[in-house]
């Protein structure tokens, strides 16, 4: 993303500035959290990313070509299950493969390996609602997989999920996105998890969001998410990321609270009081 700027019309005919010069890039098996207060415009960056919306001005580029539209070489894994409740767990991971002319034979096939891949093995007759939200996440995750993305895209996906869950599917996030090394773009609000999982951490400003820093994670892989967050290398990575966000959190909480005494806005911020 180059010199990015987007901006929405408000109620009341304005123009309301969501991202400002975004400047950001992400190599090829590279994967990147981005993190920034509520509303500055993450999942905005995501939908340019896609293909979903345009920029107003500057240019994203996915493989070097501009984007013009929505393309194969990018998956997205919403924060909401974009699962067909009607399908099964085969048909629904099957969907992309059919819809891209596989037949119906290969794409059941290739869609059973990926559901063995995420341990949903046994269940490829059943139906979203007789899954949990940790099992339904397992399909979205294959339903992406199973296309082999360049570029995969993740807002928020698992902020659904109690706690345990989520740090299972974190590792599970790890070993899937291994097989494969496709560019991540992972927009969470949770810094131990962006920290855990990334190679980079991208920190956005208060909208409209411009990036304010990057951090490189050097934190050795394979990487287990749940017992590298009490190393100490992990804590002093936690406190540069916090250090450069807590600014911009502040900010926004002023913005929607207006800084009343008493409001949260005038309390003191922790990292708990913001994830």
């Amino acid at each position: 993303m180059h010199g990015v700027c987007k901006s929405f019309t408000t109620p009341d005919g304005g123009n309301h500035d969501v991202l400002r010069n975004i400047d950001f890039s992400v190599r090829a098996g590279e994967f990147t959290a981005v993190v920034g207060p509520t509303g500055c415009g993450k999942s905005t960056t995501l939908s340019l990313i896609s293909g979903m919306d345009r920029p107003d001005s500057g240019e994203v580029r996915v493989s070097g070509r501009p984007v013009d539209g929505i393309g194969k070489d990018v998956g997205f894994v919403f924060q909401t299950d974009a699962v067909f409740p009607w399908k099964t767990v085969v048909a629904n991971v099957a969907a992309g493969p059919r819809f891209r002319g596989a037949s119906r034979k290969q794409a059941h096939a290739d869609a059973a390996e990926w559901i063995r891949r995420v341990g949903l093995a046994g269940f490829e007759r059943y139906h979203p609602h007789q899954l949990s939200g940790g099992m339904r996440k397992r399909v979205a995750l294959a339903q992406t997989m199973i296309n082999e993305p360049r570029v995969l895209l993740m807002d928020e996906p698992f902020s659904g999920l109690d706690v345990q869950t989520r740090q299972i599917m974190a590792d599970e996030l790890l070993s899937l996105w291994d097989l494969t090394r496709p560019a991540v773009v992972f927009v969470t609000h949770d810094l131990e998890e962006a920290i855990s999982l990334a190679d980079k951490v991208v920190v956005l400003t208060a909208g409209p969001a411009t990036v304010k820093e990057e951090f490189a994670i050097d934190l050795p892989r394979p990487r287990n998410p749940r017992e590298i967050r009490h190393t100490p290398e992990f804590v002093k990575l936690h406190e540069q990321v916090w250090q450069a966000l807590r600014d911009e959190v502040e900010v926004a909480y002023s913005r929607g609270a207006g800084a009343r005494p008493g409001s949260p806005a005038a309390e003191p911020l922790t990292p708990e009081s913001v994830i």
